[in-house]
């Protein structure tokens, strides 16, 4: 959900030019596409912002509304990288999100959390992140065409299958297969083993799979590398322009891009 780092050839442009210039440079027909499920299909940032504001607000209320925001970065941030390492198989879901926690703390002076008061925490976060969980507008119209136009569609995630399944179900995207989580090979994107699995599950060979998510390196170069085409979506404003990959600034601009017909 955050941006990987950049390479030397991306540059920022003005946002009028981000479209014009997310062409894909390649003549390869998609019949199929994959997607990323947070911050493109579901608006996972926002939820973010609900469940630390409702555990600041009980551990934290010293905190100002400027302390609140830096808690809200803080956590998308993830400096430590624990998330990534639960992708690689390093941590268990609860081990790298006790981590975060507790750096969170640490960073904004909040307590010590020992197992009861982690166990309290966990499940105030989660109240607040289910209870926040909505669909993008721009991800719902993207699954409708895609199923009316009958491409095969499915997701493609970092997190565990059922909580997925969950989340999808939740803000009304049950349509949207899960084809792969990190549950299946134990670990997740951008192993080029994720994106074939879920090409295989697809019915279709990776030439022909477009797959779309909100982080550079990992979902649009990582699914590049495995002989998809790779799409950034753009979807926090960043406004890098990448040479390698093409990029757009909402869904609404994929069926377009892709060339997406009957």
């Amino acid at each position: 959900m955050t941006v990987g780092g950049g390479r030397r050839h991306d540059r920022r442009r003005p946002a009028a030019a981000v479209t014009a210039a997310a062409t894909s440079g390649d003549s390869a027909v998609v019949r199929g596409v994959l997607l990323d499920v947070d911050d493109t299909l579901v608006d996972t940032r926002a939820a973010f912002r609900a469940a630390i504001d409702r555990v600041v607000a009980r551990w934290m209320p010293f905190l100002d509304g400027a302390g609140r925001d830096d808690a809200v970065r803080f956590w998308v941030l993830d400096d430590a990288g624990a998330f990534a390492a639960y992708t690689r198989g390093e941590l268990t879901f609860a081990e790298q999100r006790r981590i975060r926690a507790e750096r969170l703390h640490a960073r904004l002076g909040g307590p010590a959390l020992d197992d009861t008061g982690f166990a309290r925490w966990e499940e105030a976060y989660e109240a607040g992140f289910r209870a926040a969980w909505r669909a993008h507008d721009d991800g719902r119209a993207l699954v409708a065409m895609l199923r009316a136009l009958g491409i095969p569609t499915g997701a493609v995630t970092n997190a565990a299958r059922e909580y997925q399944v969950t989340k999808l179900a939740a803000v009304g995207l049950a349509q949207v297969p899960v084809l792969v989580s990190v549950d299946d090979l134990g670990r997740g994107k951008p192993d080029p083993a994720v994106f074939h699995l879920a090409c295989e599950r697809l019915g279709l060979p990776p030439g022909e799979v477009a797959y779309v998510g909100d982080e550079l390196d990992v979902d649009a170069r990582g699914a590049r590398d495995a002989g998809l085409t790779g799409v950034w979506l753009d979807r926090h404003g960043v406004g890098l322009v990448p040479d390698d990959v093409p990029a757009v600034r909402t869904l609404a601009e994929l069926p377009a891009l892709l060339r997406l017909t009957r």
